[in-house]
């Protein structure tokens, strides 16, 4: 059987099997002394946000204004998820909070790089290719601060941001 990509954004069984196979494959990495597991995982983000834009774009220009919408909506879309975000203008932080991250569902002791990397780097590619023809807002991962493979009750992702008002 033939899927299209855009058949394949309609199923949820798609997002178990990338969960199930980022840990198998950073254990397989880790037992052939591959390094750079964060960057190969968030090189992969980037990798799905540009095939996932040939299918589905949540919006033609991410400001300031919209960005909590057009986070929440990539969010939940793509990734099936409900998120609280909370915008720190002073800092220019954005603090997304997961409490259903889809790819990071479980405990891992002997995993020590969250798969919601991958998560992290697919919507600061998102939002960065959108506004690619626009100068102004954009966006860069900071951190993983929490995340559920680390044994913590939600995901944690830390954006800056750059531009704004």
């Amino acid at each position: 059987m033939n899927y299209s990509r855009a058949d394949l954004v309609q199923t949820n069984a798609t997002m178990n099997q990338l969960r199930n196979a980022i840990y198998h494959l950073q254990r397989f990495m880790k037992r052939n002394n591959i390094t750079e597991v964060r960057s190969r995982l968030r090189r992969m983000g980037k990798n799905i946000a540009h095939t996932y834009l040939n299918t589905w774009r949540p919006i033609e220009k991410v400001t300031f204004t919209n960005i909590k919408d057009v986070l929440a909506t990539i969010y939940r879309n793509v990734l099936n998820s409900n998120i609280s975000i909370e915008v720190d203008e002073v800092n220019k932080r954005i603090s997304i909070q997961d409490n259903d991250c889809a790819l990071c569902k479980y405990h891992f002791s002997d995993i020590n790089v969250a798969g919601c990397e991958i998560i992290g780097s697919m919507v600061v590619e998102f939002i960065n290719i959108i506004n690619s023809r626009q100068n102004g807002f954009k966006i860069e991962m900071q951190d993983i601060n929490e995340s559920k493979v680390f044994g913590h009750n939600s995901c944690r992702h830390v954006y800056i941001y750059t531009g704004g008002k």
